[in-house]
């Protein structure tokens, strides 16, 4: 198919969608400003301390820093978490929204992001699986007891030459130890799933409440480096015979409907598509 065919397509689709899954890797949050970690080197040209230090995304995303280098840790963590807090989603959430909104039975999401930008776009906290996590919660690095808390009104300022974090770091409310995000990272056996399985139980219990109805999956900037996206919506459109349309700028091959755009623009020109129909 060409674009223009391709786009089409993926608006019949939706438009004729009794239901919507939409699901969203990082890719999604480019388009709002976030840095591509696409290879080393950009990650590295986003963060040149780390490059100095050697260390790729996927070695920082491990929970060894927190027991053994807390600075360093929270200064990786810490900085994510002022980026995502400072960043407005772009307006391909409000469309996504709306398509949702406007399926006869609903929608979902099921997203490996722990930026938070769903819920902060206005979905609702009930519709969102976080498969990896939150950064905008917190578990204790030394397994208390005390549970998943809110990093809400908790504050990391991060040495900008460096990249470390400037002490004190995010403490646990019961026993005031280290804190970590409530994000499942690289070799984590210690991650608390019990938010994402929470989450998960409800997407599963929606889908399965669809039955026979028409399913469409609007999968946006999810890649094949860590396919976790990718296999879900693949596997949730086998299950309900669904179509799945693949919004992704490198790597569009594979779903029913392929769309080589980033997220925002592909939103928009469907969306443009509905409008005039």
């Amino acid at each position: 198919m060409t674009l223009a065919e391709s786009l089409n397509a993926a608006a019949r689709a939706i438009g004729a969608a009794d239901a919507l899954l939409i699901t969203a890797g990082a890719g999604m949050g480019v388009d709002s400003g976030m840095p591509d970690f696409r290879g080393p080197e950009g990650f590295w040209r986003a963060y040149p301390p780390y490059q100095q230090l050697g260390l790729r995304f996927e070695e920082l995303a491990n929970p060894f820093w927190f027991a053994n280098d807390p600075a360093l840790a929270w200064g990786f963590y810490g900085h994510r978490l002022n980026l995502y807090r400072a960043t407005m989603p772009h307006r391909g959430f409000q469309i996504l929204k709306k398509w949702g909104e406007r399926a006869r039975l609903g929608f979902g999401v099921f997203t490996s992001n722990v930026d938070g930008h769903f819920q902060k776009a206005g979905f609702p906290a009930e519709r969102i699986h976080e498969v990896h996590g939150s950064i905008h919660h917190l578990q204790c690095q030394a397994q208390c007891g005390t549970g998943i808390f809110s990093a809400e009104g908790m504050e990391v300022e991060i040495n900008p030459d460096t990249l470390r974090a400037r002490e004190p770091w995010p403490q646990c409310p019961a026993c005031g130890g280290l804190a970590r995000p409530n994000v499942l990272m690289f070799g984590d056996w210690d991650w608390d799933s019990r938010r994402s399985n929470a989450q998960e139980a409800k997407l599963e219990n929606w889908l399965r409440s669809l039955g026979t109805a028409r399913l469409v999956v609007v999968e946006c900037g999810a890649g094949l480096a860590i396919p976790t996206v990718r296999r879900f919506g693949e596997q949730v459109a086998r299950s309900h015979r669904g179509a799945l349309v693949r919004i992704n700028i490198r790597e569009p091959e594979g779903a029913d409907v392929g769309i080589p755009l980033g997220a925002l623009e592909a939103l928009q020109r469907i969306d443009a598509i509905l409008a005039a129909v």
